[in-house]
């Protein structure tokens, strides 16, 4: 384990970036959370995550004698009743683990469908518009959802508790209550707004006043206790088939929406090849589609594999000139090739391949920003949230699980089914309503993504592990929708490149573009003479408040475990054993 120098730790003191950050992406108070950069460190298990009740709920299980599969599974139930602006049951997401038996990885797809008859052209307007408010507030934003049938194909195939065990934290959180922590007053009151347009989540989440609750005050959430009652007592059939299934297609038929029992019945999570790839002799191995994390992580580290990073500075105009150029390629790939798999050839080998990549990086200029508009994708001879979140597991007999899920936008589409206490996603908005034009996160994305019956949307969602001499050494992940790729790509940089300690690496400022728009976000923190350079160099750069992910990490070293949260949002816990 690497430790922090004097003069480093008292440089950051004077200037502890990252830290005044907000309790929302999309608004809130600044928080100083001061100096915050020594990880926790414990020996027999681990749960990094955003929310202290739901890191508990997962430790717990690991001190039963059960392994991190099950500790992600009680924690993904959990984040549901405590963490509702991005924790679900009704959303989607992703889960790769490490086996210590077998020494393999498996990544286990539950990202949310499209309903059977969803259409490409849904949420288009007569005159070809995007109708923003069908498409992100709406019944038929929501996609099929795959929490439970991916925490639940998790668990029975590579758990050691059963679904009765793993689920009772959450159902006890949600029937008996608990207080209201400052984070979770915040959200609310943030959304209270949107939340109150709707009459069942303002009944749910609002107690009917349009009014967040008070902190410290008990949030009791019963409709939400009996739905996780009905999952615990009969498996996926609990959500997916009988009340629950038909309480959501009531309130789709109520409301005009697409999704039938028969979507319900039929979702099926899966598990895929992850993507692999490596960087100064570490292993990378990361999400692979519909997710485009892995593959564009894996591009943004190997177009700067070969420059001298450490030399010329850590967030030092020269590095990031080259880091900002890297996600503009990264970006404008995934504007073409990404999608779902399971209806377009997505060439992910030839994507991360050192043929390409050695191409796609004579486009860097020195010192000189090339514009978006003359960046276009690369050839390759075929084709293949900010509300989400992230939790990161470690146990005493070698398993590691790296897991990110959400409903998309903050509380989803902000409507609640009646009688269920669940909202709903939505996840379609991250599909291409109209191919070219930018999605909720400004992203622009081509036909791959299109709207399609039965399809995965694309995601940006990027659970990774880093294998050091053969084992697992980092999981993390992170939320922020488009800027997931860029917090995790950061932060493997800060640890592999730079040298940093976890909490350092976590901390640091970080910056982001997408290609499109061609505009580079900087964190508090980066210095004004830097962004000075950078601007110098034709860098557009948007000097912001908003901050970009919030990585949850777990590192083995030496027989140990380090977990750090980032400090960019109130609540983070890591629960150690």
């Amino acid at each position: 384990m690497r430790f922090m120098s004097l003069a480093v730790a008292a440089a950051i003191a004077l200037n502890p970036i990252g830290v005044a950050a907000q309790a929302e992406d999309q608004g809130g108070p600044l928080i100083d959370y001061g100096t915050r950069f020594l990880p926790a460190i414990a020996a027999k298990g681990m749960v990094a995550g955003p929310e202290e009740l739901a890191s508990e709920a997962g430790l717990a299980m690991l001190k039963i004698g059960g392994n991190a599969i099950d500790a992600a599974v009680a924690t993904g139930f959990a984040l549901a009743v405590t963490l509702p602006r991005a924790g679900n049951i009704a959303g989607g997401g992703f889960m790769l683990l490490h086996l210590a038996e077998t020494d393999e990885q498996v990544f286990i797809d539950y990202r949310e469908m499209a309903p059977a008859l969803a259409t490409r052209d849904m949420f288009l307007n007569e005159d070809g518009s995007v109708n923003k408010q069908m498409a992100y507030n709406s019944v038929n934003a929501a996609g099929v959802p795959g929490t439970v049938a991916g925490l639940i194909h998790a668990l029975e195939n590579y758990g050691s508790l059963d679904l009765k065990t793993v689920i009772q934290p959450a159902i006890d959180l949600a029937e008996q209550g608990f207080e209201v922590p400052a984070a979770l007053h915040l959200n609310l009151r943030s959304a209270a707004q949107r939340l109150a347009k709707n009459d069942e989540a303002n009944r749910v989440y609002l107690a009917g006043t349009a009014t967040a609750p008070l902190m410290g005050s008990l949030f009791k959430q019963p409709d939400l206790a009996a739905t996780l009652k009905r999952i615990r007592e009969r498996g996926r059939d609990g959500f997916y088939k009988g009340k629950t299934a038909e309480l959501v297609v009531a309130e789709m038929q109520r409301q005009g929406g697409l999704m039938t029992q028969a979507d319900l019945a039929s979702y099926q999570a899966i598990e895929r090849t992850p993507v692999r790839s490596s960087f100064r002799g570490y292993e990378l191995v990361s999400a692979p589609p519909p997710s485009s994390g892995g593959v564009h992580v894996s591009q943004i580290l190997k177009l700067l594999e070969p420059f001298p990073l450490k030399e010329l500075g850590h967030n030092s105009a020269a590095y990031l000139h080259l880091l900002i150029e890297s996600m503009k390629l990264a970006y404008a790939d995934r504007s073409e090739y990404l999608g779902d798999p399971d209806r377009t050839a997505v060439p992910v080998a030839k994507l991360i391949s050192d043929d390409f990549l050695d191409q796609r990086r004579t486009l860097i200029r020195d010192a000189v920003a090339t514009p978006s508009s003359e960046i276009r994708p690369g050839t390759v001879e075929d084709r293949e949230s900010t509300e989400t979140t992230h939790f990161s597991i470690a146990d005493q007999f070698g398993n590691v699980v790296s897991n990110t899920y959400t409903i998309n936008f903050s509380f989803g589409s902000g409507i609640v089914v009646p009688g269920t206490g669940m909202l709903l996603n939505n996840e379609m908005d991250d599909f291409a309503a109209k191919p070219g034009s930018p999605n909720g996160y400004g992203l622009i994305q081509g036909e791959s993504n299109a709207v399609s019956a039965g399809s995965r949307p694309l995601s940006s969602m990027t659970p990774t592990l880093v294998l050091k001499n053969g084992k697992p050494w980092i999981a993390t992940g992170s939320p922020g929708g488009s800027r997931i790729i860029t917090a995790v790509a950061q932060t493997l940089l800060n640890v592999m490149a730079f040298d940093m300690t976890l909490g350092l690496a976590t901390s640091a400022p970080r910056v982001h573009h997408q290609w499109m728009p061609d505009m580079a976000m900087v964190e508090p923190g980066i210095s004004i003479d830097t962004v000075n350079i950078l601007e110098a160099s034709q860098h557009k750069i948007l000097r912001s408040d908003r901050t970009i992910g919030r990585v949850n990490s777990v590192q083995i070293e030496d027989g140990w475990l380090y977990g750090y949260t980032d400090p960019r949002r109130p609540g983070g816990h890591v629960a150690t054993w």
